[in-house]
């Protein structure tokens, strides 16, 4: 297949002209949908256009968004290409070091934000800013008396457009008009979790190359909606929010806020949906709190579904047999169809989790209910998605094949190579780095794979692959995730590394634990006090071995250590995506970890 040979700001621009009345974007403000049609999407980035380029903004700038994800973000986005300057996305989460980290290391002129809360941040931190020339805020409730030449607002901002448009009504057309695929059009930073984050460059070229990729993979069409919650920071928002639904004239909804994107996703039904593994594991943990208080028969019910099912939770639907077909049905409107409902996704076609790697009996007890998942692997230098699964072969613990476009090899280190448009164009002001990446066209992943039968499967990062006393490689995560599997665990992290034998820190999931530990009459005033808890650790015992025997002999925990608070970002414990600085843990834990050795 093959897409308009258009730049997305190009391609917003021909949605506009050939379906003017089309649904773009829906935004709940108040309780109530708000819809931005073709022709509003592109008529507001035109504004931001030329109310960027009226602050100051050049053609080749650098505008820094710092928000959740809303249709301010993707206006300025869209409006950032349509001026023929760069966006760079900033962690909403992430404390003022970190913001200003980025923003100082992007060269940010003009910084987005979306309330008070990030306009402070900036603030901050403004002395290490030399080149920000203004901040522009979404929402501006507790902005009195911030410097006026300084701050000012997004509603601001697009009145100041459409005057500078009138005056230079050419402006868009004509950047429009230069526009090319190897143009840069967005700089997405990575996690950070072994050292600073690095600022990689795709371009217009990448953008589309992942668009075909996807709408390729997954069949995406105009009739398809999604709900957009990741953060539009990261690649694989970006894909599901921006490539694919521009390039497809998908429908985007932005819901109310975080806090309600379970509320959200009721009222959407989706029909694409990306899950990292937290929010899957999340989900996860929500039926199973759920479970827990109906008990009764309820609970029954739903053991017996699951029994009954879970055996042929993988094969696709097409290869089922007449009974396990009838099965299926049977448990679905039974039991399953009320739990699709209540996690939003009874009208998914298709699923994905991806960005890291997952609990093997997570993706099979979703599958078990109904929920069409696959899994995908990518990364930021590949746009997106590089592989995935299809709904017709379900290997388990395999990310399925290369995706269009993707040309994927092993090489002799086991390290996954890829090449193709997708491949990004190298690290912003790192040479070093881009060139010790990219080489002889491949890009080196940093991960160690398998591939059997055409079907990839990722071992581990190789940094961080553990060899123990005895001589013997281990995947930390393999270990990890069996772990996390359990609904009662949200964080488990391996140390083996010259050690003889595996120990690990594991986090317990506060919520399932709380509900358990009520069920069981167990009381407890604080996430500390509920994590010593002499029962809860039996509790964690039995789901540590239930993971062990899933393992090899040699990767089974055999002494582990109940961490008494959550790993924080802002400790710098976990990155903005919770990836956990493992070199960071190290160090803050090393007392408790010599401990589990001694």
């Amino acid at each position: 297949m093959t897409l308009p040979d258009l730049t997305l700001p190009q391609m917003l621009r021909a949605n506009a002209a050939e379906a003017p009345e089309g649904k773009a974007v829906r935004q709940k403000d108040f309780g109530i949908w708000q819809v931005t049609t073709w022709r509003g999407y592109f008529e507001r980035a035109c504004d931001v256009a030329h109310g960027l380029r009226d602050m100051g903004l050049p053609e080749g700038g650098h505008l820094a968004v710092l928000s959740e994800n809303r249709i301010e973000w993707v206006l300025a986005q869209m409006g950032a290409g349509c001026a023929g300057a760069i966006t760079v996305g900033v962690y909403p989460t992430s404390p003022a070091p970190e913001v200003g980290y980025v923003l100082d290391h992007a060269d940010a002129e003009i910084v987005v934000c979306e309330d008070q809360e990030q306009v402070d941040k900036v603030l901050e931190i403004r002395d290490r800013l030399p080149r920000l020339i203004r901040i522009v805020v979404i929402e501006t409730r507790g902005l009195r008396g911030y410097p006026e030449g300084l701050v000012t607002s997004f509603a601001a901002l697009e009145e100041a457009g459409r005057a500078h448009r009138m005056a230079h009504p050419r402006m868009v057309d004509d950047v429009l008009a230069r526009q090319g695929a190897g143009d840069i059009a967005l700089m997405v930073y990575t996690s950070g979790s072994t050292g600073k984050p690095k600022g990689a460059m795709l371009s217009y070229r990448n953008l589309r190359a992942q668009a075909m990729a996807v709408t390729d993979r997954l069949n995406l069409g105009p009739e398809d909606t999604c709900l957009s919650y990741l953060p539009l920071c990261h690649v694989a928002e970006q894909m599901t929010t921006v490539m694919a639904p521009v390039y497809n004239r998908g429908l985007v909804n932005f819901g109310e806020s975080l806090r309600t994107v379970q509320e959200d996703l009721r009222e959407v039904a989706p029909t694409i949906f990306l899950g990292v593994p937290r929010i899957w594991e999340k989900l996860h943990s929500a039926i199973h709190i759920r479970m827990l208080e109906a008990g009764g028969y309820r609970k029954a019910l739903y053991d017996r579904a699951l029994a009954a099912c879970a055996p042929f939770a993988t094969v696709p639907k097409p290869d089922r047999s007449l009974a396990q077909t009838l099965r299926f049905t049977f448990w679905y409107w039974l039991v399953f169809r009320a739990l699709l409902n209540f996690i939003g996704l009874r009208r998914t076609r298709i699923a994905m989790t991806g960005a890291a790697p997952i609990a093997p009996n997570v993706v099979t007890f979703f599958r078990t209910i109904g929920v069409p998942l696959v899994e995908v692997y990518g990364a930021t230098e590949t746009s997106g998605m590089a592989t995935s699964q299809r709904l017709t072969r379900l290997e388990p613990g395999s990310v399925g094949d290369a995706v269009l476009g993707a040309e994927l090899r092993i090489d002799a280190t086991g390290e996954l190579l890829v090449r193709g448009d997708m491949v990004f164009e190298g690290y912003y002001k790192n040479d070093a780095a881009t060139a010790q990446t990219i080489r002889d066209g491949w890009l080196h992943t940093g991960d160690v794979a398998e591939c059997r039968d055409g079907q990839y499967r990722i071992v581990d990062r190789i940094k961080d692959i553990m060899i123990t006393a005895g001589g013997k490689n281990l995947s930390p995560s393999e270990i990890e995730n069996r772990v996390k599997g359990s609904p009662y665990i949200k964080e488990c992290i391996v140390i083996g590394e010259r050690r003889k034998y595996v120990a690990a820190l594991i986090q317990i999931e506060f919520d399932t634990v709380g509900k358990w530990a009520e069920e069981q009459g167990i009381p407890y005033t604080n996430f500390r006090n509920l994590a010593e808890t002499p029962a809860v650790r039996a509790l964690v015992e039995e789901e540590v071995a239930a993971a062990n025997a899933a393992l090899a002999q040699v990767a089974n925990i055999r002494r582990f250590h109940l961490l008494t608070k959550e790993l924080d970002h802002d400790d710098d414990e976990v990155t903005a995506t919770m990836k956990v600085r493992r070199s960071n843990i190290a160090q803050k834990y090393a007392g408790e970890i010599e401990a589990l050795f001694a």
